[in-house]
């Protein structure tokens, strides 16, 4: 009885998995959709009855204005006083949704580019912290490489990557990885480790 209960809790999980994100991700785009489509329905209705257009066209319009506001957001954003607005914005957020933070660093290191992500161009390590001769290591990623031999090495932490240690180490406790990728090794550090083992078994 136990085994089929861990059966089906297993499995359970491991569909909630695989729907959860997809799900999200859907939901997300649906309501971003269905917001912007009310809120230009009073300019789409007139234009609609003019010109009688298909039902596609007006889907075409109001995903045009969401890439639009998009745009027009991210320039206004660039600006000092876009700039200060983002950050009161940010703070506010972070104090009515505690998860808001966590939400928006993901976002960022999976959209954000070099400008915004200090670790994009790294390259991903497995360093002894404790010495060479201590076989505990952790995953981190090289973040800068010094004149002697030293790297600078971002530790995160899991499953937030974006916060974390920073180390600087001697070449002898630092093994570089050239065979795995900063978003794969992101990718374990989000899931807590999980993927490790196939990750650097290459």
């Amino acid at each position: 009885m136990n085994s089929i209960n861990n059966f089906v809790k297993k499995s359970v999980l491991g569909g909630l998995l695989v729907v959860l994100p997809a799900v999200v991700v859907f939901f997300t785009i649906r309501w971003a959709f269905y917001t912007v489509a009310e809120i230009i329905q009073p300019l789409v209705t007139p234009l609609n009855d003019r010109i009688n257009a298909p039902e596609f066209v007006i889907d075409l319009l109001v995903i045009l204005m969401i890439l639009t506001g998009c745009f027009v957001v991210g320039n206004i954003a660039a600006t000092g006083f876009g700039k200060w607005l983002h950050t009161r914005f940010d703070n506010t957020l972070s104090i009515l949704a505690p998860g808001y933070n966590l939400v928006k660093d993901i976002i960022h290191q999976v959209l954000g580019n070099d400008s915004n992500s200090p670790f994009s161009k790294g390259d991903v390590a497995r360093a002894r912290l404790f010495g060479p001769d201590i076989k505990t290591e952790v995953t981190g990623i090289i973040t800068s490489h010094h004149e002697d031999g030293w790297y600078t090495l971002f530790v995160p932490t899991g499953p937030n990557p974006t916060s974390g240690m920073m180390y600087h180490l001697p070449p002898e406790q630092v093994t570089l990885l050239p065979t795995v990728k900063v978003d794969e090794a992101l990718r374990t550090i989000i899931s807590c480790g999980a993927g490790s083992g196939e990750l650097f078994s290459r």
